[in-house]
């Protein structure tokens, strides 16, 4: 059963399969959405009306109904316009641990949050794909086929949600850019390929290292064990850990140790430089009082900075669904997406797996994503992870507003926090 909804009026809509939705019977105090573009039925009718959160933040109920049963879901439409309003990353306070959505949103003063990525269930509790915090880069995704969960078509890791420094929302791509070079000497041999000036780093807090790759980790991992990254391969994320292994510690710009990888928060000042396979050898022709410097960035497709991104996979661009998108398998989602000019950002929930609330399909959630007037939208992570919260005004804390499907409210690596004033 559903629980902390406001009481307020909603329409009825109905899914029709492997299409979108239709009116069945329309709210008589709900308010219009506008036709799509390129059709000229209405496809979404109604939702409830919106409910201030904070100045430039509201909050709506959707109720729809497929061939399935009914579907419920939650809307918190944020405008990005609103002196004081702000989007940033949600984290426990590492890449490699979790919390509760509500949790997070608290701590940190937010007025709404949203569970974010996919993540490395049951291991590192890492997620998969770039996160940047307040401007600052967290992690950057690992290989395609490293993830937890089934991929979107055509979705590659380092696709994110972003709001840049700019202050719009988009769906952008943080590919990793970054190279180690050892000051004083012209050249690093780097086993089987032509001898280079650096080594290539590969990975950044991530849970999966790519084989034969460097990773970089930082104070923002955490405490989990780093040798836990450099195990399964590019393709199989069961496969065996890497035989050859090797940490590289860098500290003011020296080499001060060379190990095995190791656990344990690093202290801020340091950074570990970790190997697997052809890296390991490479990172092992670094000596204790080497001059190293070690430089990395996550790269927008879009030239625009971001101040926030989370790792998600686009099921939305220019106002329609991206190809082959699931039209079978039905569970609760969460998603995040934007209106064409980028300054209205929605973060939307539908619930499933309950008596009152059957899920929807990836194309079907696209379809309502386009219906409530967004542009482009990624999937974030679903089934016992979607969580929404929001806090009323007034109110010294959030509440949950979505049904998870879980017994009790996932905890999570990272979310999508709102913020106003």
């Amino acid at each position: 059963m559903r629980m902390g909804i406001l009481s307020t009026t909603v329409g009825r809509l109905l899914v029709t399969v492997g299409a979108g939705l239709v009116l069945l019977a329309p709210a008589a105090s709900a308010e219009p959405l506008p036709p799509p573009p390129d059709r000229p039925e209405r496809i979404v009718e109604s939702l409830s009306e919106a409910v201030e959160v904070a100045p430039g933040v509201t909050h709506r109920d959707i109720t729809t109904t497929t061939a399935a049963g009914n579907v419920m879901g939650d809307v918190v439409e944020v405008d990005l316009t609103t002196p004081g309003v702000r989007a940033d990353l949600l984290t426990p306070g590492a890449v490699a641990a979790r919390a509760p959505i509500k949790g997070m949103a608290d701590g940190s003063g937010a007025v709404a949050g949203i569970n974010g990525d996919f993540f490395d269930i049951g291991r590192t509790s890492a997620p998969a794909g770039p996160a940047v915090q307040d401007g600052r880069f967290l992690k950057a995704a690992v290989p395609q086929g490293r993830r937890a969960a089934p991929a979107v078509p055509g979705a590659e890791m380092d696709y994110v949600f972003a709001v840049g420094t700019d202050g719009v929302a988009r769906v952008d791509r943080l590919p990793l850019r970054g190279e180690v070079r050892r000051a004083g000497i012209e050249r690093v041999s780097y086993p089987d390929r032509t001898e280079q000036d650096s080594l290539p780093i590969v990975a950044l807090n991530q849970h999966a290292v790519p084989v034969n790759g460097i990773g970089v980790f930082t104070s923002d991992w955490g405490d989990v064990d780093r040798a836990r990254t450099l195990c399964g391969s590019d393709t199989d994320r069961d496969a065996p850990c890497a035989a050859d292994q090797a940490e590289v510690v860098v500290r003011d710009g020296a080499v001060t140790a060379v190990r095995p990888p190791g656990a344990g928060r690093l202290p801020a000042e340091e950074t570990a430089l970790v190997g697997r396979e052809q890296g390991a050898v490479a990172l092992r022709g670094l000596k204790v009082g080497d001059r190293v410097t070690v430089d990395y960035a996550l790269v927008p497709a879009s030239g625009v900075a971001p101040r926030m991104a989370v790792g998600g996979s686009p099921i939305l661009r220019d106002a329609a669904p991206t190809e082959r998108l699931d039209d079978s398998a039905r569970a609760p989602r969460s998603g995040a997406g934007v209106t064409a000019d980028g300054r209205r950002m929605f973060l939307v929930t539908v619930d499933g797996r309950q008596s009152d609330s059957v899920g929807a399909t990836l194309l079907q959630f696209s379809n309502l994503l386009r219906e409530l007037g967004l542009d482009d939208a990624v999937n974030l992570d679903g089934g016992g992870s979607s969580t929404l919260a929001y806090r009323d005004g007034g109110a010294p804390a959030t509440t949950i507003v979505n049904d998870p499907s879980d017994p009790s409210p996932r905890l999570v690596p990272n979310g999508i926090g709102v913020y106003a004033g």
